[in-house]
């Protein structure tokens, strides 16, 4: 099945899909929504291949891109690891349990929503000048701890519900409610996403959905995206941030705004 699958991938595509995973490392590792980008590209680029094969192979990119991007973050934002093992526990739970929703609701009735919720943050975040750095919100520990886990509970119900954009979601969860700046929320953001990923990764690993094949060269690729997108976006500050994050919420509205249109 492979093989016959690998003689289907012509090397212009395979390119085109590591210049995507480029891309969308890049990015995610800046705003997160890496796959807002390599998601719908990869379906469509590979469209002969089962979806479920494409989107296992895709997994593969997606975690090396954030592994990487994580350890250009963790050299510079310090880690309650205590914080984070307890987020990355109650995300992947109710990542779970949003999984199981979907299998006994559908999750048409939640994209007007979330349409309409990106675009009032797009416009918050576009007028907030100051986003993203340091000290916005001065809390107290007892705060942050339920602000996080609450970020926690509610996006990782979205990841398993819906899905795109979490990494974004996680960030301005992040940022906008537990109070932290840029370089911690996506430190936080990154690692709990990993482990949300390791759980499908291992899924598709045990369905024998991935593309070896295919997942490989694009692991490289959106690795050595995200490694420089974390490069950039310590080096040149929160302004430029502000402007990619802008840029990925918009990514996010344009789809969820596509989707709702075909339905009519």
């Amino acid at each position: 099945m492979h093989f016959l699958l690998k003689m289907e991938i012509g090397f212009e595509v395979l390119c085109t899909l590591c210049a995507v995973a480029f891309c969308a490392g890049f990015v995610d590792a800046i705003a997160g929504g890496g796959g807002l980008i390599q998601t719908p590209l990869g379906l469509a680029f590979l469209p002969n291949i089962p979806v479920a094969n494409v989107i296992g192979t895709l997994k593969i990119p997606a975690f090396s891109g954030t592994a990487l991007a994580v350890g250009q973050y963790l050299k510079k934002s310090k880690i309650n690891w205590n914080y984070l093992i307890v987020l990355t526990l109650i995300s992947s739970g109710s990542a779970f349990l949003g999984s199981f929703t979907l299998t006994v609701v559908n999750n048409d009735f939640m994209k007007p929503l979330l349409f309409v919720i990106l675009l009032i943050l797009w416009i918050f975040t576009y007028f907030k000048k100051d986003f993203a750095r340091k000290n916005i919100l001065n809390i107290s520990d007892k705060k942050r701890w339920i602000y996080g886990i609450l970020t926690a509970l509610i996006v990782g119900f979205y990841d398993g519900f819906i899905g795109p954009a979490t990494g974004t979601f996680f960030i301005m969860g992040f940022i906008f409610l537990v109070g932290f700046d840029f370089y911690h929320a996506s430190s936080y953001a990154k690692m709990v996403n990993l482990a949300t990923n390791f759980g499908s990764i291992c899924l598709f690993l045990i369905k024998g959905k991935i593309i070896w094949s295919i997942a490989l060269p694009m692991a490289v690729c959106n690795g050595l995206g995200g490694y420089l997108g974390a490069k950039m976006a310590i080096l040149k500050g929160q302004v430029w941030v502000r402007y990619i994050f802008l840029f990925v919420m918009f990514l996010a509205i344009c789809r969820f705004g596509y989707e709702i249109m075909s339905t009519f």
